[in-house]
């Protein structure tokens, strides 16, 4: 998203631009999301859910997104919903296939299969906006920064993006911000279950709050009570030996509601797809070994799913400023470096937000600086 919003915007303002797109259609896992572009009601909410990003960009993300979505909507990208379903959060809900073709067609010229290259020795020869989308599908980086478990984590994105805006940033003497052993996802149905991009969204196992949640020995590990995203569960299971879990609930939690979907619905879209769902009228009978007491399972019949983290996007990456200028160690700035989406990094540390909509607004930002700098 950030990349054809930096074209987009570019363009409006009388640059010249060209989109590298290194995969086969472009939208990245913008095209695969559920569409939900969102901020925190008030920078202070932002501050209180992610304390370890940046003021000045949690600034520019609640100060600029309003506006932004409206740009969205009047380059023809079709709203589905103007608001989020959470009381935490403001947004619209954009189709994401409607979004991606009006982007792509505000963006001019996007060269498909079209990798970035290394930017070799001496400066960036011209306004450069890194948008490759994190560093999730290498595993290599994932393994380095996040969890040795890399290669048990599912991917739940586009496959492409593989840390190159990383790496050009790094050789042009860029710094990292804090959380890079964080990461966005969610936990899915585990092999032997089906999971592609079609089932990204439906099948996210959204209740950990509603159930037991233990690892492949039993033991518990995950905070309680888990937060409204349930992000931190999901990095917490990535660490687990094996980086798998069981989510084990009883009778009552089935009705509950997450959004649009109960948990029953989740477990059945689970089996559909081929995960290990066991279901016992004791907790001995579930086959998992002694598990620890908990309020949560009270009545019988009780289930347990077989979950993986699957890996959205990462949430550490390039330091960047509220100009979306990359930054060196000491603060200046890379000549002719600009990044956005989750290329960059310091918005969401410590917590989770919305990266469609630090990809809009930054997107809109970089490409503003870089047209200047001409």
């Amino acid at each position: 998203m950030g990349g054809l919003v930096a074209a987009a915007r570019a363009r409006e303002l009388g640059g010249r631009v060209v989109v590298l797109e290194k995969g086969d259609r472009p939208g990245g896992s913008m095209l695969l999301s559920s569409g939900v572009v969102w901020r925190y009601g008030s920078l202070e909410e932002f501050r209180a859910q992610c304390p370890g990003g940046d003021p000045a960009l949690q600034r520019q993300v609640v100060g600029r997104l309003d506006e932004a979505l409206f740009w969205l909507e009047g380059l023809g990208a079709p709203v589905v919903a103007r608001e989020t379903g959470n009381p935490l959060t403001v947004g619209w809900r954009f189709e994401p296939r409607g979004l991606t073709e009006a982007l792509t067609r505000a963006a001019g010229e996007v060269r498909l299969g079209t990798p970035l290259l290394d930017p070799g020795p001496g400066p960036t020869p011209a306004p450069v906006v890194l948008a490759t989308g994190g560093f999730q599908g290498d595993p290599e980086l994932v393994g380095r920064y996040v969890t040795p478990e890399a290669r048990r984590l599912l991917l739940r994105a586009n496959s492409w993006s593989a840390g190159d805006g990383l790496r050009f940033g790094l050789a042009c003497g860029a710094a990292l911000t804090d959380g890079m052993d964080e990461f966005y996802g969610r936990n899915m149905p585990a092999p032997p279950a089906a999971v592609d991009e079609r089932g990204f969204v439906e099948l996210a196992q959204l209740y950990g709050r509603f159930a037991l949640v233990v690892n492949e020995r039993g033991e518990s590990f995950a905070r309680e009570p888990a937060s409204w995203s349930e992000i931190e569960l999901v990095q917490a299971t990535a660490r687990q030996p094996g980086a798998r879990a069981w989510y084990v609930v009883d009778v009552r939690a089935l009705e509950e509601r997450v959004r649009e979907r109960t948990v029953g619905g989740m477990v059945a879209a689970a089996e559909r797809a081929g995960a290990t769902v066991r279901q016992a009228q004791t907790l001995e009978g579930l086959g998992l070994g002694p598990l620890p007491a908990s309020p949560k399972l009270r009545r019988p019949p009780f289930t347990a799913v077989h979950v993986a983290p699957g890996i959205t996007h990462t949430i550490g990456g390039l330091r960047i400023d509220e100009r979306a200028r990359v930054l060196r160690a000491d603060g200046s700035p890379v000549p002719g470096l600009y990044a956005c989406g989750v290329d960059a990094g310091g918005f969401s540390t410590g917590g989770y937000a919305s990266g469609l909509a630090a990809a809009l607004v930054f997107g809109l930002i970089a490409a503003e600086s870089a047209v200047a700098e001409l």
